[in-house]
C-alpha cells in the first residue's frame, strides 16, 4: 500500500478526533454555564430550622387566579405535606417545596416534575395538569429508615 495513502488516512481520522473533541468541550462548557453560576436569590433560601414554626407557610394549596394554583408543600421524615391535593384538569400549579430536616425527593409520577429538595432552599416548579387521574407524589432521595413509606397523592378531576 502507498505510504501517503495511509497518512491521508490517519490524518483524516486524527482531525475527525480532534474536531469531536473540541464539540463535546463546547457542550460541556455550554451545561456548566447554566448549572454553575446559578445562586439561589434570598426568596429561594430559608433556615430549616424555622420551616415548622412560620419560617415558611402552612402547607396548603391556595387558588390565586381562575385556573391557577400555588401549592406549598413541606416534604419531611417521612410524610409530604400536605399529603393529598385536589386540582382540576387544565390548573396551572406552582409547587414551591422545602424541607426541615434531610435531603428529600419530590417527584410527580407520570409528568415531568422531579425535584430535589434540599433543607435551607425553596424548590419552586411549575405545571399544568392535562389528564385526570391519580398522580402519586414520591420521594426519590433516600431520607432513612421510613424511606419507602414516604408518598403523597395528587388527584386532578375533569
Amino acid at each position: 500500500m502507498n505510504k501517503h495513502v495511509i497518512e491521508t488516512y490517519e490524518r483524516g481520522w486524527m482531525l475527525f478526533s480532534l474536531a469531536m473533541i473540541l464539540v463535546f468541550l463546547v457542550f460541556i462548557g455550554y451545561t456548566l454555564s447554566g448549572f454553575a453560576f446559578y445562586v439561589p436569590t434570598a426568596a429561594e433560601r430559608i433556615d430549616p430550622t424555622t420551616v415548622r414554626t412560620g419560617g415558611f407557610p402552612t402547607p396548603h394549596v391556595e387558588k390565586v387566579g381562575p385556573g391557577k394554583y400555588q401549592a406549598y408543600v413541606i416534604a419531611q421524615a417521612f410524610t409530604f405535606l400536605p399529603n393529598e391535593m385536589h386540582f382540576k384538569v387544565g390548573d396551572e400549579v406552582t409547587f414551591y417545596v422545602t424541607s426541615p430536616d434531610v435531603q428529600h425527593g419530590f417527584y410527580v409520577h407520570g409528568t415531568d416534575i422531579n425535584v430535589q429538595v434540599i433543607p435551607g432552599e425553596i424548590a419552586k416548579v411549575k405545571t399544568k395538569f392535562k389528564r385526570p387521574g391519580t398522580y402519586l407524589i414520591i420521594c426519590t432521595e433516600y431520607c432513612g429508615i421510613g424511606h419507602q413509606n414516604m408518598l403523597g397523592k395528587i388527584v386532578v378531576e375533569e
